[in-house]
């Protein structure tokens, strides 16, 4: 690598970055490992605080996979039928606000009544949603799913540097016709994950990722999220 390298067709990064999204639905094809290790390889070059590089992988695929995917349903389904499981089930960090306030919320909503409106989902339809979410759970039918995790002592800035890397994966995967599903759901079954993938003590669930070939005949694969315009964030200066 070098500094003078061109980047010889700027458009196709463009295209990687602007095709990336949350695929909800997978083919059984099956991944190679050699393309996966290639994937690592290339989003290792991601940023980190003085060169920390936090992130630690483990990848799940066939019986692993499987595995993990039956204990982790099982225990979200009795958690719906007996909802005071709950509190065995705890993220170790805050994803989302203790308080939702505008205009977040507002994009929350749009977002999740965005999706059960493409799958027919209504309002008060619980056990339609309860199967939706359980979806997670089953990684979309995706054949890897990615665990991340990251050494409790870091701070929280390890997790600025992880999300960096997370992204040069899934802008990765798009180079290889791949798609990816970044899901925090995992997060809160991490008593269940950690001890599967064989985590040490030390380290914590970031969160877990879908990986694998879209089904291009899913309705829900056709859910494209809006974003807001660069002028609703950017303040010029100077």
């Amino acid at each position: 690598m070098t500094l003078a390298a061109p980047v010889i067709d700027p458009a196709s990064v463009d295209a990687a970055i602007t095709s990336r999204m949350s695929v909800r639905a997978f083919l059984p094809k099956q991944v190679p490992r050699e393309t996966i290790e290639h994937l690592l390889d290339v989003a290792r070059r991601a940023p980190s605080g003085t060169n920390t590089q936090p992130w630690k992988v483990y990848v799940l695929q066939n019986a692993a996979r499987d595995e993990l995917v039956a204990k982790v349903c099982a225990a979200h389904d009795a958690m719906y039928a007996n909802p005071a499981l709950a509190a065995e089930y705890r993220e170790e960090y805050d994803y989302y606000p203790e308080k939702w306030v505008s205009p977040y919320i507002d994009r929350r909503r749009e977002n999740g009544w965005g999706l059960y409106g493409l799958l027919g989902i209504a309002k008060g339809e619980k056990d339609k949603m309860h199967a939706q979410h359980q979806r997670n759970f089953q990684l979309f039918d995706a054949p890897v799913g990615l665990m991340f995790t990251l050494d409790r002592v870091m701070g929280r800035g390890s997790l600025v540097d992880y999300g960096m890397f997370l992204q040069n994966i899934m802008v990765a995967a798009r180079g290889h016709g791949l798609h990816t599903c970044p899901q925090a759901a995992w997060n809160g079954f991490a008593k269940i994950i950690l001890p599967h993938i064989g985590a040490g003590e030390g380290e914590m669930l970031v969160c877990g990722m879908a990986l694998g070939y879209a089904d291009p005949n899913a309705p829900v694969n056709d859910f494209i999220t809006p974003r807001e315009p660069v002028a609703a964030f950017t303040h010029w200066l100077g």
